[in-house]
């Protein structure tokens, strides 16, 4: 990337790829560090979707696992596994969101609350401690997120590197107690379960760090990126009820403007003509959801922020916060449940305030908010006067 490019990129990283985007002569366009992107809806669709983009392996566990048929197992076993263990969230989120100060630190806030309220679930208590311990750290210390500074960077992959080394030590230890079911029963227990016999202890190692990664990081900054905007497009007014929008139509409309996973790519295949440029065989063909979202083909004023437009149907454009077709992420419905859970319970009885925010996202491996403070102000309420939470 030349160095003008660099800094433009720095400076707002999804102005910049929509720009790329409106100055594009093809469907698909060459990106500054290397690959493509579909510009035009109907190809980045077409990416997701077709046989022929879709036929191997998915990227997100990479080699990690032997087939299809293993990443499928895999991803249905966790998703299982968070589903049952809703009920369980929600309880935790009523007791850790009375907890949380006044006026916290956000996004940070939000993936300790998501953390807190699964951990358990993530890792049962009688797991080994020091397990325990580094990966609460982790949820501090720039694990879910790629930082854009080089020193946190390092600091992450040493932390990343203690985390495998127990983990590795803890996969030989149940591996040879064996999994039970009627017992204690986690990711880790989920994703021995689901894994092929033959996958190494270092393999379901990565996988763990990859999974607990994935849920707190997406769900942690859904509910971060959901009370940024709804706190910075609706100032708090009537006590108890901080904004005028159900929370499922916040949450949604917030992955749609601000979306987690910025960018994904799909290898081509063999040698083809696709969306006006000749493409070769392993060059990476991406698809960025940013863009979808903001198509003003398909999305009525796609730059505003605007919840009310879940209650029309006919006024959506495509929607894909955990990417579609094939690959489209086993839990998707359920990470949708527990960011939306997370968010009722805070504005719950609650007069929200966003301080020192903004719209502009850090942007790395996916797209965060920058730093803010929410205040929380506890409302007492009369039962006719509670806000509706779903």
């Amino acid at each position: 990337m030349a160095r003008g490019d660099l800094r433009r990129f720095h400076r707002d990283p999804l102005g910049f790829l929509e720009d790329l985007s409106r100055r594009r002569s093809t469907d698909v366009f060459p990106l500054p560090w290397g690959g493509w992107c579909a510009g035009d809806t109907d190809a980045a669709l077409t990416v997701l979707r077709a046989p022929e983009f879709n036929a191997g392996l998915s990227t997100f566990y990479g080699s990690l696992l032997p087939s299809r048929a293993a990443q499928i197992e895999v991803g249905h076993g966790v998703r299982n596994l968070i589903r049952a263990r809703l009920p369980e969230y929600r309880d935790n989120l009523a007791e850790a969101v009375p907890r949380l100060p006044a006026a916290g630190r956000w996004p940070e806030t939000g993936t300790a609350l998501v953390y807190e309220c699964t951990a358990d679930l993530l890792l049962h208590p009688a797991a080994a401690p020091e397990l325990r311990r580094l990966l609460a750290r982790s949820v501090r210390a720039g694990l879910l997120i790629r930082s854009p500074l080089i020193r946190e960077r390092a600091r992450a992959e040493i932390l990343r590197v203690r985390l495998l080394a127990a983990l590795i030590r803890h996969i030989g230890q149940r591996r040879n107690e064996g999994v039970d079911p009627s017992g204690p029963y986690d990711l880790l227990d989920a994703i021995l379960d689901a894994c092929p016999p033959e996958t190494t202890d270092d393999a379901v190692a990565e996988l763990y760090v990859l999974l607990f990664r994935s849920i707190v990081g997406n769900v942690g900054y859904a509910v971060a990126w959901t009370v940024l905007l709804a706190g910075l497009h609706h100032a708090p007014s009537t006590p108890g009820a901080p904004w005028p929008w159900p929370t499922d139509w916040i949450v949604r409309e917030a992955a749609r403007h601000r979306p987690f996973v910025w960018m994904v790519g799909r290898p081509v295949p063999h040698p083809m003509q696709f969306g006006g440029v000749a493409l070769r065989p392993g060059e990476i063909v991406s698809v960025s959801p940013y863009l979808l979202h903001h198509d003003e083909r398909h999305w009525r004023r796609p730059d505003a922020f605007d919840p009310e437009r879940w209650a029309d149907p006919g006024a959506r454009g495509p929607y894909l916060p955990f990417s579609a077709g094939p690959f489209i992420c086993a839990g998707a419905a359920v990470a949708q449940t527990m960011a939306t859970d997370a968010v009722a319970a805070l504005a719950a009885d609650t007069r929200l305030t966003v301080l020192g925010g903004h719209t502009r996202p850090m942007v790395t491996n996916a797209v965060a908010p920058r730093p803010f403070t929410l205040s929380r102000t506890t409302e007492l309420l009369t039962r006719s006067h509670a806000p509706e939470r779903r």
